[in-house]
């Protein structure tokens, strides 16, 4: 069973995040960010994990926390999710394409978090949305799901194209690495036989 409900609640925030890793993409967000919900929509469709996700923050302040928080509250769910990482891929990488932009997703479920993050916008709003959450939000998930996660957009414009490449190349590499891959045969993909870190 790698399915997990994880409760993150502080005095700016409270999310819930439920996550089937072997599910089929369904997805269902509701954190009162219109384009950040359906950045989430796009990590559950396309990395065929089932996905829900419920926020409650402190909007009337900005939408960092909420955004950030999430984050959060997603990297442990999918840690938590991996549990002793048997059998998974581990690795993937992705180029992604969004019209005029690409970008390019390197992904290891090492237990070590990192993240590079290599990614320019022309504009410091999609909408209402600070360009600048789109670092925030990954910055949380690696840290916390315990990625070594590389994002590069080799080239774009449009500040909507760019941001959702990011997020649907995350979805895909993602989707790739907790993956079974039956010739693992139940073993954990390190020489050092553990991927706690």
């Amino acid at each position: 069973m790698r399915r997990v409900t994880v409760t993150r609640r502080t005095n700016e925030t409270e999310i819930t995040v439920e996550l089937d890793l072997d599910g089929t993409g369904k997805a269902a967000a509701s954190t009162g960010i219109g384009f950040f919900d359906h950045m989430l929509d796009q990590i559950a469709r396309h990395s065929l994990i089932d996905l829900s996700v419920t926020a409650k923050g402190d909007l009337h302040i900005d939408m960092h926390h909420t955004v950030e928080d999430t984050g959060i509250a997603l990297g442990q769910a999918l840690r938590q999710a991996l549990g002793e990482k048997v059998g998974i891929r581990r690795y993937a990488d992705v180029h992604l394409p969004m019209d005029e932009a690409l970008t390019r997703v390197s992904l290891d479920l090492s237990g070590r978090p990192y993240l590079v993050f290599r990614t320019a916008f022309a504009h410091e709003k999609i909408g209402d949305f600070d360009t600048e959450l789109v670092r925030e939000f990954f910055q949380a998930l690696a840290m916390h799901g315990g990625l070594t996660l590389h994002i590069e957009t080799l080239y774009g414009d449009n500040a909507h194209h760019i941001a959702e490449s990011c997020f649907k190349g995350v979805a895909r590499a993602l989707g790739q690495a907790v993956a079974v891959d039956p010739r693992q045969r139940g073993r954990v993909p390190s020489t050092k036989g553990s991927l706690a870190g």
